[in-house]
């Protein structure tokens, strides 16, 4: 069943990530050649290599975890699933793509929100330069958005559906990674994702912290408050930086974190705290606004940001 609900998907639809890749590859050479030959530091040589690098992993890793949920959404769609929405009828891709674009904006602001997703997510955050390669920087761990995107099958929409639905998501969110384009006109700004808003989202100045999660439409983040206009260039990165471009630390480095803190802290609570928590959380401390949003105790924290 799984197997030939798949086959039945257009080959053109099967992965429009795997469409993209040739405007991805275009879009980054014309922005690198720019950066060169305009003398602006838009790339360093060693940071765009790590993203590409993880960007590449990233297809295999997605691959798996979205074969994994495949199995998962096709038994609740069959079983669970009170009705079936047919994937020939136009409402049903409106539903679809409105469903992935608010799922993914709940997801984004609980993987800032909780360590432990933040543990995925901190990667594609840890580039000081904000271009097309950052947007390659992707998580290996694919698991949170699997269970956030649960309610899209339990409605009724086809599985292979909705991978096709995340990935049209994550192909628009590509061109929102630069630097070299400014603003759009006012009304498409109001609605839609663009560079000028997810710049902001990759600040860490204070005025942008906890700001503009959205993935395609940024009338979510106006709807639920979370929304900040980019009034300043902004500074990219971690507050602490991470000091490495090695692509496996990258990934795994604050999971490590959470693992020290986890042995050293005293009762469940404080376990789960360092767990659950927002990233920084610490037991009894005097907190702070920190990087990405979390909480940080200004003693434990190095507050340095690059100039």
């Amino acid at each position: 069943m799984i197997a030939d609900a798949w086959n039945s998907l257009p080959l053109v639809l099967r992965d429009p990530v795997a469409l993209a890749v040739p405007a991805f590859v275009l879009l980054l050479v014309v922005e690198w050649v720019a950066a060169a030959k305009l003398e602006h530091g838009t790339y360093l040589s060693k940071d765009a290599r790590a993203s590409l690098a993880t960007g590449l992993v990233s297809i295999a890793t997605s691959a798996a975890w979205k074969a994994l949920g495949l199995v998962a959404y096709t038994l609740i769609y069959d079983h669970v699933a009170p009705w079936h929405l047919p994937a020939d009828a136009w409402y049903t891709w409106v539903i679809l793509l409105l469903g992935v674009d608010l799922l993914f904006y709940w997801y984004h602001r609980i993987a800032h929100r909780t360590r432990i997703v933040w543990a995925t997510h901190q990667a594609h955050h840890s580039s000081e330069y904000f271009n097309f390669a950052t947007a390659l920087r992707q998580k290996w761990n694919n698991s949170g958005e699997l269970i956030m995107w649960i309610p899209l099958p339990l409605i009724g929409i086809p599985p292979w559906m909705v991978f096709v639905g995340f990935s049209v998501n994550l192909v628009y969110q590509f061109w929102v990674h630069t630097e070299r384009i400014d603003r759009m006109p006012r009304w498409f700004e109001f609605v839609f994702n663009t560079p000028s808003h997810h710049r902001v989202h990759h600040g860490s100045d204070p005025q942008y912290l906890d700001k503009n999660y959205a993935g395609i439409l940024v009338i979510w983040d106006r709807l639920f408050d979370t929304y900040a206009e980019e009034t300043s260039s902004p500074r990219y990165g971690l507050t602490k930086p991470v000091e490495t471009y090695n692509i496996v630390r990258l990934q795994t480095r604050e999971y490590e974190a959470i693992a020290r803190d986890v042995r050293s802290a005293n009762g469940l609570r404080a376990k789960l705290g360092y767990v659950f928590g927002p990233p920084g959380w610490a037991p009894g401390g005097v907190s702070v606004r920190g990087d990405r949003g979390e909480l940080v105790r200004e003693s434990l924290v190095d507050r340095t940001i690059r100039p």
